[in-house]
């Protein structure tokens, strides 16, 4: 199976991959306008695969669009008149979209008793849009808050985009590694909220589907066709 043929049939791996791909991206794009400039193209592909993976699902897609094309919008303005106002609504922008985008993924999951191959790789695609989500409200706050989240090495610096997705990741995977620290109270709030949505989405969607798959490897192939009595 050629690789465009497997992501059309499993939309949420194409998702995925281009989002892991991303965090290994993200740190060469932040170095030079080049970088910047991809990292905006970039932006615009996981825009665009997030809304195929949207449209599959039971949420509405328009609303999706809706929140996509303002982003699309202010991505091309900036890339010929940058201004901090301007990332600061597309952060907003996005943070609204990955949510929405996320929620879909989880409803998808959620809609059945058949844990299909297509949603273990949804599984790890909610993962990064609720990560990516969550950076994209702390980048919002920082710019309204200077100084909300501090590093030992330049506690006055602003975080950059980067830091800011690091210590999402590892608080949302619950593993608060991360050298970056909420010291505004407000902060710490919202990285609180995210840890528990970490632990929440792991207890009730992660664990939900290793049931499933449990329970079709014991019943054997017709286990698909089953349904748990009501």
């Amino acid at each position: 199976m050629s690789v465009i043929s497997y992501v059309r049939r499993y939309p949420s791996a194409g998702l995925l991959i281009v989002q892991l791909g991303g965090l290994l991206l993200y740190p060469w794009m932040e170095t030079s306008a080049s970088g910047r400039a991809l990292f905006g193209a970039f932006g615009l592909l996981v825009l665009g695969l997030a809304l195929w993976v949207v449209r599959r699902t039971a949420w509405l897609t328009w609303v999706a669009v809706l929140l996509a094309m303002p982003v699309i919008v202010l991505a091309v303005i900036s890339q010929f008149a940058p201004q901090p106002g301007l990332t600061v609504a597309m952060a907003a922008l996005e943070a609204a979209f990955y949510f929405y985008a996320a929620g879909s993924l989880i409803s998808y999951m959620l809609q059945d008793w058949v844990a299909t191959t297509d949603e273990l790789f949804a599984a790890g695609a909610t993962f990064t849009l609720l990560a990516c989500a969550v950076a994209y409200v702390y980048v919002v706050y920082q710019a309204s808050n200077p100084g909300s989240f501090s590093t030992p090495a330049d506690p006055q610096a602003s975080r950059t985009w980067m830091e800011l997705l690091y210590l999402s990741v590892m608080v949302l995977s619950r593993v608060g590694l991360s050298e970056v620290q909420p010291v505004a109270p407000m902060a710490r709030g919202l990285v609180m909220l995210e840890a528990f949505t970490g632990v929440m989405y792991v207890a009730l969607v992660v664990s939900r589907l290793i049931g499933l798959i449990v329970v079709r490897r014991d019943r054997g192939p017709r286990a698909e066709e089953a349904s748990p009595p009501s």
